[in-house]
Protein backbone atom coordinates (compact mmCIF):
# COMPACT_ATOMS: atom_id res chain seq x y z
CA UNK A 1 0.00 0.00 0.00
CA UNK A 2 0.90 3.41 -0.76
CA UNK A 3 1.07 5.97 1.62
CA UNK A 4 1.03 9.94 1.13
CA UNK A 5 4.40 11.12 3.74
CA UNK A 6 4.35 14.86 3.44
CA UNK A 7 3.32 17.44 0.68
CA UNK A 8 6.60 19.51 0.19
CA UNK A 9 4.74 22.14 1.15
CA UNK A 10 4.03 20.74 4.51
CA UNK A 11 7.24 19.78 4.71
CA UNK A 12 8.31 23.80 4.20
CA UNK A 13 5.45 25.39 6.30
CA UNK A 14 5.70 23.49 9.40
CA UNK A 15 6.82 26.15 12.21
CA UNK A 16 8.43 26.39 15.76
CA UNK A 17 5.79 28.28 18.46
CA UNK A 18 7.32 30.04 21.03
CA UNK A 19 6.24 26.77 23.28
CA UNK A 20 8.39 24.42 21.29
CA UNK A 21 10.95 26.40 20.94
CA UNK A 22 10.80 27.04 24.73
CA UNK A 23 11.10 23.02 25.24
CA UNK A 24 13.52 22.99 22.80
CA UNK A 25 15.87 25.39 24.54
CA UNK A 26 15.19 24.19 28.10
CA UNK A 27 16.19 20.92 26.98
CA UNK A 28 19.25 21.49 25.13
CA UNK A 29 20.34 23.35 28.46
CA UNK A 30 20.11 20.02 30.41
CA UNK A 31 21.67 18.16 28.27
CA UNK A 32 24.89 21.04 28.39
CA UNK A 33 24.83 20.70 32.15
CA UNK A 34 25.23 17.35 32.47
CA UNK A 35 28.92 17.39 31.82
CA UNK A 36 28.73 20.58 34.42
CA UNK A 37 27.39 18.32 37.02
CA UNK A 38 29.13 15.23 36.36
CA UNK A 39 32.15 17.34 37.13
CA UNK A 40 30.92 19.12 40.14
CA UNK A 41 28.47 16.53 42.02
CA UNK A 42 30.00 13.12 40.62
CA UNK A 43 28.92 10.39 38.32
CA UNK A 44 25.52 10.28 40.35
CA UNK A 45 24.58 13.81 38.44
CA UNK A 46 24.56 12.20 35.18
CA UNK A 47 22.00 9.91 35.80
CA UNK A 48 19.50 13.02 37.39
CA UNK A 49 20.73 15.01 34.10
CA UNK A 50 20.43 12.24 31.78
CA UNK A 51 16.72 11.90 33.29
CA UNK A 52 15.89 15.40 32.92
CA UNK A 53 17.23 15.72 29.09
CA UNK A 54 14.93 12.39 28.13
CA UNK A 55 11.73 14.11 30.02
CA UNK A 56 12.48 17.16 28.69
CA UNK A 57 13.22 16.22 24.97
CA UNK A 58 9.75 13.75 24.84
CA UNK A 59 8.17 16.95 26.26
CA UNK A 60 9.42 18.56 23.22
CA UNK A 61 8.24 15.94 20.44
CA UNK A 62 4.73 15.39 21.89
CA UNK A 63 4.37 19.26 21.86
CA UNK A 64 5.36 18.86 17.96
CA UNK A 65 2.86 16.46 16.97
CA UNK A 66 -0.13 17.84 19.49
CA UNK A 67 0.29 20.90 17.23
CA UNK A 68 0.21 19.38 14.03
CA UNK A 69 -1.74 15.78 14.97
CA UNK A 70 -4.08 16.63 18.06
CA UNK A 71 -4.83 15.20 21.21
CA UNK A 72 -6.16 11.45 19.94
CA UNK A 73 -3.70 10.37 17.65
CA UNK A 74 -0.60 11.85 19.55
CA UNK A 75 -1.93 10.25 22.84
CA UNK A 76 -2.14 7.23 20.63
CA UNK A 77 1.86 7.54 19.84
CA UNK A 78 2.64 8.12 23.45
CA UNK A 79 0.61 4.39 24.24
CA UNK A 80 1.88 2.57 21.33
CA UNK A 81 5.64 3.62 20.75
CA UNK A 82 6.55 2.70 24.52
CA UNK A 83 4.52 -0.44 25.01
CA UNK A 84 5.94 -1.91 22.41
CA UNK A 85 9.39 -0.32 23.57
CA UNK A 86 9.11 -1.67 26.77
CA UNK A 87 7.61 -5.25 25.61
CA UNK A 88 10.93 -5.44 23.28
CA UNK A 89 13.25 -4.61 26.36
CA UNK A 90 11.54 -6.89 28.93
CA UNK A 91 11.75 -10.01 26.30
CA UNK A 92 15.32 -8.69 24.88
CA UNK A 93 17.17 -8.97 28.21
CA UNK A 94 15.17 -12.09 29.96
CA UNK A 95 15.64 -13.96 26.55
CA UNK A 96 18.48 -12.09 24.70
CA UNK A 97 16.01 -11.64 21.15
CA UNK A 98 16.35 -9.62 19.62
CA UNK A 99 19.23 -7.46 21.30
CA UNK A 100 21.79 -10.20 22.36
CA UNK A 101 22.80 -10.93 26.15
CA UNK A 102 22.38 -7.94 28.48
CA UNK A 103 21.01 -6.35 31.36
CA UNK A 104 20.34 -3.46 33.09
CA UNK A 105 22.56 -1.82 35.90
CA UNK A 106 20.48 -0.65 39.49
CA UNK A 107 21.56 3.37 38.41
CA UNK A 108 18.31 3.60 36.53
CA UNK A 109 15.40 4.39 38.56
CA UNK A 110 12.69 2.90 38.48
CA UNK A 111 12.31 -0.13 36.51
CA UNK A 112 9.14 -2.48 35.53
CA UNK A 113 10.03 -5.95 34.94
CA UNK A 114 13.53 -4.80 34.73
CA UNK A 115 13.30 -2.49 32.27
CA UNK A 116 13.85 1.25 33.17
CA UNK A 117 10.98 3.18 32.94
CA UNK A 118 13.14 5.96 30.81
CA UNK A 119 14.03 3.87 28.38
CA UNK A 120 10.48 3.19 26.96
CA UNK A 121 10.11 7.08 26.41
CA UNK A 122 13.78 7.13 25.20
CA UNK A 123 12.72 4.78 22.06
CA UNK A 124 9.84 7.57 22.01
CA UNK A 125 11.78 10.88 21.75
CA UNK A 126 13.57 9.96 18.69
CA UNK A 127 11.15 7.74 16.67
CA UNK A 128 9.41 10.99 15.41
CA UNK A 129 12.54 13.08 14.58
CA UNK A 130 13.45 9.98 12.76
CA UNK A 131 10.03 9.67 10.78
CA UNK A 132 10.74 13.25 9.68
CA UNK A 133 14.20 12.77 8.29
CA UNK A 134 13.24 9.50 6.89
CA UNK A 135 10.07 11.82 5.15
CA UNK A 136 12.52 14.46 3.59
CA UNK A 137 14.64 11.61 2.41
CA UNK A 138 12.08 9.79 0.78
CA UNK A 139 10.30 12.70 -0.88
CA UNK A 140 6.13 12.19 -1.05
CA UNK A 141 4.82 8.83 -1.93
CA UNK A 142 6.33 5.56 -0.50
CA UNK A 143 4.84 2.16 -0.02
CA UNK A 144 4.68 2.06 4.10
CA UNK A 145 7.56 -0.71 4.23
CA UNK A 146 9.95 1.47 2.98
CA UNK A 147 8.91 4.37 4.71
CA UNK A 148 8.93 2.18 7.87
CA UNK A 149 12.34 0.56 6.83
CA UNK A 150 14.25 4.19 6.17
CA UNK A 151 13.00 5.16 9.64
CA UNK A 152 14.92 2.24 11.30
CA UNK A 153 17.61 3.09 9.71
CA UNK A 154 17.58 6.96 10.53
CA UNK A 155 16.31 5.78 14.45
CA UNK A 156 19.07 3.17 14.69
CA UNK A 157 21.85 5.82 13.42
CA UNK A 158 21.02 7.35 16.99
CA UNK A 159 22.33 4.33 18.53
CA UNK A 160 25.97 4.22 17.13
CA UNK A 161 26.36 6.91 19.59
CA UNK A 162 24.11 5.79 22.30
CA UNK A 163 25.09 2.44 23.54
CA UNK A 164 28.49 2.76 23.49
CA UNK A 165 28.24 5.87 25.69
CA UNK A 166 25.49 4.24 28.02
CA UNK A 167 27.31 1.28 28.33
CA UNK A 168 30.10 3.73 29.58
CA UNK A 169 28.26 4.78 32.36
CA UNK A 170 27.08 1.53 33.18
CA UNK A 171 23.54 2.11 33.19
CA UNK A 172 23.32 -1.88 30.95
CA UNK A 173 26.28 -4.34 30.68
CA UNK A 174 26.42 -6.95 27.53
CA UNK A 175 26.64 -10.28 29.34
CA UNK A 176 28.85 -11.92 26.07
CA UNK A 177 29.11 -9.30 23.44
CA UNK A 178 31.63 -11.20 21.53
CA UNK A 179 35.27 -10.88 19.93
CA UNK A 180 33.96 -8.85 16.92
CA UNK A 181 32.11 -5.80 18.10
CA UNK A 182 31.29 -2.18 17.79
CA UNK A 183 33.28 -0.11 20.39
CA UNK A 184 32.33 -3.22 23.00
CA UNK A 185 28.15 -3.47 21.53
CA UNK A 186 27.77 -6.69 19.91
CA UNK A 187 25.73 -6.06 16.41
CA UNK A 188 23.19 -7.90 17.05
CA UNK A 189 21.53 -4.95 19.03
CA UNK A 190 21.72 -3.18 15.89
CA UNK A 191 19.66 -5.44 13.87
CA UNK A 192 17.34 -5.41 16.99
CA UNK A 193 16.87 -1.99 16.99
CA UNK A 194 16.44 -1.62 13.39
CA UNK A 195 13.43 -5.12 13.75
CA UNK A 196 12.01 -3.07 16.91
CA UNK A 197 11.50 1.04 15.19
CA UNK A 198 10.56 -0.88 12.13
CA UNK A 199 7.64 -2.46 13.47
CA UNK A 200 6.64 0.90 15.60
CA UNK A 201 6.40 2.88 12.75
CA UNK A 202 4.53 0.14 10.76
CA UNK A 203 2.50 -0.28 13.79
CA UNK A 204 1.86 3.56 14.12
CA UNK A 205 1.25 3.81 10.25
CA UNK A 206 -1.63 1.50 10.25
CA UNK A 207 -3.41 2.40 13.13
CA UNK A 208 -3.59 6.22 13.23
CA UNK A 209 -1.60 7.30 10.11
CA UNK A 210 2.01 8.99 9.48
CA UNK A 211 1.10 12.36 7.76
CA UNK A 212 0.98 15.56 8.08
CA UNK A 213 4.19 15.91 9.71
CA UNK A 214 5.32 18.92 11.60
CA UNK A 215 8.62 18.56 9.60
CA UNK A 216 10.86 21.14 10.92
CA UNK A 217 10.66 21.22 14.42
CA UNK A 218 10.93 17.45 13.97
CA UNK A 219 14.11 17.98 12.55
CA UNK A 220 15.48 20.58 14.10
CA UNK A 221 15.46 17.68 17.13
CA UNK A 222 17.16 15.47 15.19
CA UNK A 223 19.83 17.74 14.23
CA UNK A 224 20.33 19.10 17.74
CA UNK A 225 20.67 15.49 18.84
CA UNK A 226 23.40 14.84 16.46
CA UNK A 227 24.98 18.03 17.52
CA UNK A 228 25.02 17.34 21.52
CA UNK A 229 25.94 13.45 21.03
CA UNK A 230 29.14 14.48 18.75
CA UNK A 231 29.64 16.82 20.99
CA UNK A 232 29.28 15.04 24.00
CA UNK A 233 31.41 12.13 23.35
CA UNK A 234 34.50 13.79 21.02
CA UNK A 235 34.95 16.45 23.99
CA UNK A 236 33.36 15.51 27.48
CA UNK A 237 33.16 11.52 27.23
CA UNK A 238 35.90 10.31 25.95
CA UNK A 239 34.44 8.37 23.07
CA UNK A 240 36.46 8.95 20.28
CA UNK A 241 35.88 6.14 17.80
CA UNK A 242 31.51 5.99 18.36
CA UNK A 243 31.74 9.88 18.33
CA UNK A 244 33.33 9.67 14.71
CA UNK A 245 31.19 6.80 13.75
CA UNK A 246 27.96 8.39 15.12
CA UNK A 247 28.93 11.71 13.85
CA UNK A 248 29.43 10.71 10.29
CA UNK A 249 26.64 8.38 10.18
CA UNK A 250 23.80 10.56 11.75
CA UNK A 251 25.50 13.45 9.43
CA UNK A 252 25.01 11.75 6.55
CA UNK A 253 21.12 11.53 7.67
CA UNK A 254 20.72 15.29 8.17
CA UNK A 255 22.70 15.94 4.64
CA UNK A 256 20.33 13.76 2.90
CA UNK A 257 17.65 14.72 4.19
CA UNK A 258 18.75 18.76 3.94
CA UNK A 259 18.95 18.44 0.41
CA UNK A 260 15.84 16.95 -0.49
CA UNK A 261 14.37 19.84 1.75
CA UNK A 262 16.31 22.06 -0.33
CA UNK A 263 14.97 20.52 -3.62
CA UNK A 264 11.28 20.15 -1.97
CA UNK A 265 11.91 23.78 -0.70
CA UNK A 266 12.51 25.13 -4.68
CA UNK A 267 9.73 23.10 -5.67
CA UNK A 268 7.24 24.77 -3.63
CA UNK A 269 8.32 27.98 -4.47
CA UNK A 270 8.14 26.92 -8.31
CA UNK A 271 5.03 25.90 -8.09
CA UNK A 272 3.61 29.23 -6.82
Amino acid sequence: MMIKIAKPIQAIDSKLTRPIIGLIAVWVLAMISVPILRWTWGEDAVVVGLNAGVLLQVAAVLAVLWTAWGTKKTAAVLVIVPVIAWLSEFVGHHTGFPFGAYHYTERLQPQLGGVPILVPLAWLMMLPPSWAMASLMLRGKQRRWVFAAVSALVFTAWDLFLDPQMVAWDLWRWTEPGDFTYFGIPWINFAGWLLVSFIMTLVVSLVVGINRLPIMPLSLIYLVTWMLQSIGHLAFWGLLGSGIVGALVMGAVIWLAGRNGLRMASAAREAK
